[in-house]
């Protein structure tokens, strides 16, 4: 959630951690803090608020030097300001800390600490760690490294920590534990931070650190070992991502350009995975799990917020298709109870980041139980996809805004394959069915291409109800995780109160809130329950509800008894999901420009929970 940008090496280092933050500024945070270490010995700016707060703050400051870090907060332990914003000090004010994660046991090391004389400024769980350090290393008479391997051990939670030292200034001190961080490799230089987004445009290289290793940086070279002591030799890996995927390229805001990025990254998805003129589906990162899921008795989803209703779409594809029964939990929920996980279990873990903390234990439950995991992940080189046994990767490429839009589709594009692949292999589908189906899913970048024709439609429409307050979304078998999926865009980036139901649960509640007032937006497109949605609509209007309809192409009926129609094209029921979630981004975003919100960072929020 929080944001980790660190350099050593020849550069001016604040520039490089300035720019770096703003990049990491999508992840969701509060407040914002540098130290350096510059001519003048060593700095810590560091203020409550945005990055640019940060940046007019320290314009007549000395910002020289070449080792910097820097640090992006989301608010856990003590409400957002200037003295709980990192980086925090020791209490003698030689270390200091930036920190992503919760240190669980804080309390009682807290006390401990106090009791020996160590005094706090912040509310923070952070400055407790790094006090812990200095303690450790004061009592132990040791290096700094292997203070921190020794603190780190009695430790209990999450964090990505990068530390630096007043009295070594030519190193860093980097480990993590169930929080992401990455360090780039250059020549004599070294880049460190949450994702590769901050530090793409300086090195190709990067090391993904792994759980439980510690590493020493300096510009000569670079050590990683084990929270156990053991040394390691880190994989190198180049990096895939593209500077100019983190660009606007000319939208209004990153949203806009992901959701007009759908026919592109949903092709990606699909690309080398399908064969339509064979009726054939190869998907390698699975493959040798082919016979296991011939035989597979049962079928489990864990994911969070908009993975999760992916989750509920591919529970429908993988049903209807492979005749397997699937069952879609909240990760966060999973992880908490005693779930029922055999060996004969699949286990299929979603996940744009691939380092959401709750799936991430979830993942390690599921393990210890003996089931097979499959990883869907947009991330190359994130924990999620080294965790698990095997899966799919999904080609979205980066998603900057917090709202997921392009990463919901693609997901559900791999669901829809692995549907189709079970099915293949249990053989549920006949070759000529999957041959229809597959040409008809090819055309789906196409079809959405025209959906996002209507765009000047939809912003009509919104214009005509952002000011309400309350909004439901209604839909039938897979059109319902739409309307949970379009419910959670408009709550999340309009602050207007939404939910998603089955629409024939609204007699069971909903209906009680429907007047004049009240938008109501059903996914009414032409399949099997088509004429059951009609007569709900036909409740709604009776109470003088406002009814937006997604309907398909050429649908006569439904226009006449609704105020605002949405067409989509016409497509089998497989592809509902792909094709109707489309207008619901465009009227979220819409929506919520005229509103005047923060589209692509709302309130509160952050795109990757790294804590519980």
């Amino acid at each position: 959630m929080c944001g980790i940008v660190g350099y050593i090496g020849f550069r001016d280092a604040w520039p490089i951690v300035i720019k770096g933050l703003k990049r990491l500024e999508y992840r969701g945070y509060d407040s914002a803090g540098i130290a350096i270490i510059n001519n003048n010995g060593f700095s810590i700016y560091k203020k409550a608020g945005k990055v640019s707060v940060l940046e007019s703050f320290t314009e007549d400051k000395d910002r020289t030097g070449t080792i910097a870090m820097g640090h992006t907060r989301w608010a856990t332990h003590g409400a957002p300001s200037d003295v709980n914003s990192h980086p925090h000090s020791s209490n003698d004010q030689r270390l200091h800390i930036i920190h992503n994660g919760i240190i669980e046991n804080y309390g009682t090391l807290k006390e401990e600490l106090i009791n020996r004389g160590h005094e706090f400024k912040s509310d923070t769980d952070t400055e407790v760690l790094i006090h812990l350090i200095e303690e450790v290393q004061r009592m132990e008479q040791t290096d700094l490294l292997e203070a921190v391997r020794v603190a780190l051990n009695s430790v209990i939670g999450a964090y990505a920590i990068v530390i630096m030292d007043r009295e070594n200034p030519g190193q860093l001190i980097a480990a993590r534990k169930g929080s992401p961080l990455v360090i780039g490799v250059g020549d004599s230089e070294y880049f460190i931070a949450s994702d590769a987004t901050p530090i793409v445009e300086y090195i190709k290289n990067v090391i993904y650190l792994k759980d439980n290793e510690i590493a020493l940086v300096k510009r000569e070279g670079l050590l990683v070992k084990r929270l156990d002591n053991v040394i390691q030799t880190p994989m190198v890996q180049e990096l895939e991502l593209k500077l100019e995927e983190l660009e606007k390229g000319g939208f209004e805001h990153y949203m806009l350009k992901e959701i007009y990025e759908q026919p592109r990254s949903i092709r990606d998805c699909m690309r080398g995975r399908i064969n339509p003129e064979a009726g054939r589906i190869e998907l390698g990162g699975i493959k040798e799990y082919a016979d296991k899921l011939k035989n597979v008795e049962r079928i489990v989803i864990i994911a969070c917020g908009t993975s999760w209703h992916a989750g509920l779409a591919g529970e429908y594809l993988i049903e209807e298709y492979a005749r397997v029964p699937v069952e879609v939990e909240y990760a966060s929920e999973f992880r908490y109870r005693n779930p029922i996980i055999t060996e004969k279990d699949v286990v299929i873990a979603i996940s744009q980041s691939g380092e959401t903390a709750d799936t991430m234990a979830a993942i390690e439950i599921a393990k210890d139980k003996g089931a097979t995991i499959f990883g869907i992940c947009n991330v190359v080189g994130a924990s999620i996809p080294r965790v698990t046994h095997a899966g799919v990767y999904t080609h979205a490429g980066p998603e900057i805004g917090v709202a997921s839009t392009k990463a919901f589709t693609a997901q559900v594009t791999v669901l829809t394959l692995v549907a189709f692949y079970i099915a293949q292999q249990r053989g549920t589908l006949t070759t000529s069915k999957l041959t229809s189906l597959l040409t008809e899913l090819n055309s789906i970048p196409q079809k959405i291409q025209t959906v996002l024709a209507a765009d000047n439609l939809i912003e009509n429409i919104a214009a005509k109800v952002k000011d309400s307050r309350n909004c439901l979304f209604l839909g039938r078998g897979s059109g319902f995780p739409v309307a949970l999926e379009g419910a959670l865009k408009l709550k999340e980036i309009s602050y207007i109160h939404a939910e998603g139901y089955p629409a024939a649960e609204m007699k069971h509640g909903p209906i009680a809130l429907i007047d004049e007032k009240m938008p109501v937006v059903f996914i009414a497109t032409k399949n099997s329950s088509y004429e059951k949605v009609v007569s709900n609509i036909q409740e709604v209007k009776a109470r003088k509800g406002i009814v937006i309809a997604i309907v398909t192409k050429g649908d006569t009926e439904v226009k006449k008894m609704v105020d605002y129609c949405i067409e989509i094209p016409d497509a089998d029921e497989a592809f509902l999901p792909l094709l109707a979630t489309i207008p619901l981004q465009l009227l979220s975003y819409h929506i919520a420009v005229m509103r005047g919100c923060n589209v692509d960072q709302p309130r509160n929020l952050a795109k990757s929970v790294t804590v519980e």
